[in-house]
């Protein structure tokens, strides 16, 4: 079930009888899974493995999934349950429907949960479920506290550190000589503005941010950052959020959604950094570097930098290689992952200070 605009009665309604059916829900608005292999809308081309994933998030899974994938392991399925799962009002059903299947699942070996902060009273419900598992598990609550946990299962506070914690490897960090090739920046730019396709590679930018004690502001915040007003500086925004999608293509599918937002900010002399993300794979644009890159190429030269992460694989339909290329030749700075091109912003900051 993967629109949005479906009521939470109807969502809960469905839920309920599925869970007495055997069956699992998954969606509404969390357009991704990988069923034994299969990606199913929006997902990547990944390698079967036996790291299980459970997301109240699309683009979180794809993250995630993607860097499990480029270091070497893989996913034996990837599990949206849907964006308010989580909440009060749904109660977690298809979530721990969905971990009730991955511990009873003999190619699963490790279980990853993402979402963004679930209420206290299904948190312990979930930490409950989890610590009754046999398997180690990893669990990603973008923005929340550390929970109490129990011994099988691990925190992480970005969608980088997850795919770390699940295989036991570290992905590929910013290289010491990545902020030589950041241009001066003059000294009235100090703002940074986001523009993303991926609501949780949004709030995880936040993180990043708040983690480096600098404010953020968002249209949709996580706790501890702030509405965005006339007032804020730095600005992170989910172009994927309801407002900007109702009657029109998701940034993923047309990513010229993005244009206007970008063209204007392009033009903005008080801005040091634009953050973007690409978000490739079964289901999205063809070749999104591109339409970013033509936006760029009526900018001139003094305009922000432009610092970007692409979400994919290689193996995917638009090869990630390939987009890197794109957006390296239209003078755009590639970071390794997400978490690591919010980084870059705030530290191209820092060297301009």
């Amino acid at each position: 079930l993967f629109s949005d605009n479906v009521s939470i009665y109807e969502e809960v309604s469905l839920k309920r009888e599925a869970v007495k059916a055997g069956l699992l829900v998954m969606g509404p608005d969390c357009g991704t899974a990988i069923i034994g292999g299969v990606p199913l809308a929006f997902a990547n081309q990944i390698p079967k493995g036996a790291i299980g994933i459970i997301g109240a998030s699309g683009t979180g899974i794809q993250e995630v999934s993607s860097l499990i994938a480029q270091t070497g392991f893989g996913v034996s399925h990837a599990l949206g349950v849907g964006g308010r799962d989580l909440t009060d009002q749904v109660g977690g059903i298809s979530t721990l429907k969905a971990l009730a299947m991955l511990e009873a699942d003999s190619a699963t070996r490790h279980v990853v949960l993402i979402s963004k902060p679930p209420s206290p009273s299904i948190v312990n419900l979930v930490i409950d479920a989890l610590g009754r598992s046999k398997k180690p598990c990893t669990i990603c609550f973008l923005g929340a506290d550390e929970p109490s946990l129990p011994d099988n299962v691990r925190f992480a506070r970005t969608l980088k550190a997850t795919a770390e914690l699940a295989t036991g490897r570290s992905s590929k960090n910013i290289r010491p000589d990545f902020r030589s090739i950041i241009p001066h920046i003059s000294p009235e730019r100090q703002r940074i503005h986001g523009f993303f396709c991926g609501g949780t590679l949004s709030s995880e930018a936040q993180v990043v941010f708040l983690d480096q004690g600098v404010s953020v502001a968002s249209n949709v915040p996580i706790p501890g950052a702030e509405v965005v007003s006339s007032e804020s500086c730095h600005v992170l925004i989910d172009l994927g959020s309801d407002e900007y999608t109702r009657g029109r293509p998701h940034p993923m599918i047309d990513p010229t959604v993005r244009d206007q937002a970008l063209t204007k900010a392009l033009a903005d002399p008080t801005l040091a950094v634009i953050l973007l993300d690409v978000v490739i794979g079964f289901g999205a644009h063809p070749d999104p570097a591109s339409t970013i890159v033509r936006v760029l190429e009526g900018a001139g030269t003094e305009r922000p930098i432009v610092i970007a992460s692409v979400t994919g694989t290689d193996d995917d339909p638009q090869d990630r290689r390939a987009q890197i290329a794109k957006l390296v030749n239209g003078g755009i700075v590639v970071a390794p992952t997400n978490a690591d091109a919010a980084k870059l912003a705030l530290s191209s900051l820092l060297q301009h200070d």
